[in-house]
C-alpha cells in the first residue's frame, strides 16, 4: 500500500504524505508554497478568483481544465499538473499574451481578481485559437469582477487569440512531450492511502479496489469533484474522514452511445459529457451550460450530482423525465434502479452501505417526440435553480397526448414527477383549452416550501407557468427570452 500522492506543480514534481483528507489546493498553494497570484475569494467555488489549471491524462491524451483551488482537495491531485498563474511569464519576467493582453485592454483595476481571469483566458487560449464571443463569456461564467464591467476583458481574449507567438514561448505547449513522461511515470499502481493523524485520504487504483474499501468503510465519504463537498468543509466546517477519492477512475469516466442510449459513468464531468450530450440531446445540454461556472462543470460530475440527493440538483429533474436509470455498485456486484426510485426522501436515496453510484443509462429521446428543460434562478449564470423542471411529450396521431413524464426540482424533498399532473393530462387533447383545464392539478402533486431562493407561491406558480410555456413551444411559438445584441453604429 503506498502513503503519498504525487503531482507536478509548475515545473516541479511533488510528493505528499501528510495532509489531511480536506486540506485544500488553494491552502496549500498560499500557506506552504507561497503561490500567493492564487486568491481566496469567496471560498465557495464561485467568484474564480483561486482559479487554477489542473492537467490530467484522458484516453492518453493531456487535457488542461480551469478549476477552483478554494474547493479542490489535495487528495484528488495524483497524477496531475497544476498551473498557477506565476508559470506563466517567460523566466526574463516577459509577459505571457494572456497577461499583455490583460494590461493593454485594461482588463485590470485593483487586481485582485485578475489572476483568476487570467487563468480561465490561458485555458481557453490553450483549447479554442479562434474562440467566439459566445465561448469567451462561457469560459468567464466562473469568474467575478467588481471593478472592469467585464467588457475590458472580453476585449483582451479576442486579441490574445490571434497572438501566439512560438509555441516554444508557451510553457504547457513548449513541456507537453515531457509532461505527459512525466505524468505516466508517476501513474497510480493501487491503492493510495495518506494518513494524518487519524485522518486518512484514500484514493483507489481501480472501480474493484473502491468497492472493497467501501465495504470495510461504508461511512466513508466519496468524493469525485467536491464541488458540493467542499462547502461542506469551506462553509459548514465539516471534517470528514475517511474521504475516498474517485477523480482518477478511468473506469468511472466512460461514454457509452448506441442508437437508443447513452451511458455515462459516475466520474464523468459536466465538461466532458457536453459534447456527446449536446449532439443528442440539446436542451439538456443547454441546462449543464448553466450549472456553475467553466471551473465548476470542470470538476463536477453528473454522477455525484445524482448521488447527492439534493431536492435542487439540476440534472435529476432532467434525467427523469428521459426515463434514466441508475447502476449502483457494491463489493457484491451492480443493481440497476429506476432513477426517481433512488430519491427516497428528503436526504435519504435508495444506496446501500457500501454501494456507489457507477453509471446512469439515458434513453434518447424518440423521433417526434417534444423535450425541454427549464431553469429558474435568480441569477441566468452560475446560480443555484429556485425550481428546475423538465418535460417530455409523446403525442398521437389525433393530438392527444400518449406519453407524459413531468418532473421538477425544488417542489419538494426530492426531485419528483408531477404524477396527479401527468393522469390529468393523459389522453387528453395538446390544446390551451386542456392545460388551462388541468395546471391547478400542480397544487394535488406539490406544496413547495419557502427560502430564500423563492417563496412556496412562486415556486407553484412558475411551475404552472412553465407547464404553459412547453406548451406553447411544442405549439410553434417559440417562448425562449432572446439575448438582446447591441448594434454597432
Amino acid at each position: 500500500m503506498n502513503d503519498a500522492i504525487s503531482f507536478i506543480l509548475n515545473s516541479q514534481t511533488v510528493s505528499l504524505d501528510d495532509f489531511g483528507p480536506t486540506d485544500t489546493l488553494l491552502d496549500y498553494l498560499r500557506l506552504n508554497r507561497k503561490l500567493t497570484g492564487t486568491k481566496e475569494g469567496c471560498a465557495e467555488g464561485d467568484c474564480g478568483a483561486c482559479t487554477v489549471l489542473v492537467g490530467r491524462l484522458i484516453d492518453g491524451s493531456l487535457r488542461y481544465e480551469s478549476v477552483n483551488a478554494c474547493i479542490r482537495f489535495i487528495g484528488s491531485l495524483h497524477g496531475t499538473h497544476v498551473v498557477t498563474v506565476e508559470h506563466l511569464a517567460s523566466k526574463d519576467g516577459t509577459l505571457h499574451p494572456v497577461q499583455q493582453a490583460m494590461v493593454d485592454y485594461h482588463g485590470s483595476q485593483c487586481g485582485f481578481c485578475t489572476p483568476g481571469f487570467i487563468m480561465s483566458l490561458y485555458g481557453l487560449w490553450l483549447s479554442d485559437e479562434k474562440p467566439s464571443r459566445a465561448a469567451i463569456e462561457k469560459a468567464l461564467q466562473g469568474n467575478l469582477c467588481r471593478c472592469t464591467g467585464y467588457e475590458p476583458i472580453v476585449r483582451a481574449a479576442e486579441h490574445v487569440s490571434s497572438a501566439r507567438p512560438s509555441a516554444l514561448f508557451d510553457p504547457l505547449q513548449r513541456d507537453r512531450s515531457e509532461i505527459v513522461s512525466r505524468l505516466w511515470a508517476i501513474a497510480q499502481n493501487g491503492t493510495i492511502t495518506v494518513a494524518k493523524g487519524n485522518e486518512r485520504s484514500i484514493i483507489p487504483g481501480s472501480v474493484t479496489e473502491l468497492a472493497e474499501i467501501l465495504q470495510q468503510e461504508p461511512k466513508a465519504t466519496i468524493v469525485a469533484g467536491s464541488t458540493d463537498v467542499g462547502l461542506w468543509v469551506t462553509k459548514q466546517m465539516r471534517a470528514l474522514n475517511p474521504v475516498v477519492f474517485i477523480n482518477n477512475l478511468a473506469e468511472l469516466q466512460t461514454i457509452a452511445v448506441d442508437e437508443n442510449t447513452i451511458t455515462i459513468g459516475a466520474g464523468v464531468t459536466y465538461s466532458q459529457a457536453f459534447e456527446t450530450i449536446a449532439a443528442r440531446i440539446p436542451a439538456f445540454a443547454r441546462l449543464i451550460d448553466r450549472i456553475g461556472g467553466q471551473q465548476v462543470r470542470n470538476m463536477g460530475t453528473i454522477g455525484g450530482n445524482i448521488a447527492n440527493g439534493s431536492p435542487i440538483g439540476d440534472t435529476p429533474p432532467a434525467l427523469i423525465a428521459l426515463g434514466a436509470t441508475l447502476t449502483l455498485r457494491a463489493a457484491n456486484g451492480p443493481r440497476t434502479l429506476s432513477l426517481e426510485k433512488y430519491f427516497i426522501d428528503y436526504g435519504k436515496q435508495d444506496r446501500l452501505p457500501g454501494e456507489f453510484v457507477e453509471k446512469v443509462t439515458i434513453p434518447l429521446p424518440k423521433q417526434g417526440s417534444h423535450y425541454a428543460v427549464y431553469k429558474i434562478s435568480k441569477r441566468r449564470d452560475e446560480d443555484i435553480s429556485a425550481l428546475c423542471a423538465a418535460f417530455h411529450l409523446t403525442l398521437g396521431e389525433d393530438n392527444t397526448v400518449s406519453d407524459l413524464r413531468l418532473a421538477f426540482g425544488g417542489m419538494a424533498g426530492t426531485p419528483k414527477r408531477a404524477a396527479n399532473l401527468e393522469a390529468a393530462l393523459s389522453g387528453k387533447p395538446w390544446t390551451q383549452a386542456t392545460i388551462d383545464e388541468v395546471r391547478d392539478t400542480l397544487d394535488e402533486d406539490f406544496t413547495p416550501l419557502t427560502d430564500w431562493r423563492a417563496t412556496a407561491a412562486y415556486r407553484q406558480l412558475t411551475a404552472k407557468n412553465l407547464l404553459t410555456r412547453f406548451f406553447l413551444e411544442t405549439s410553434g411559438t417559440p417562448q425562449e427570452i432572446k439575448r438582446f445584441e447591441l448594434q454597432e453604429a
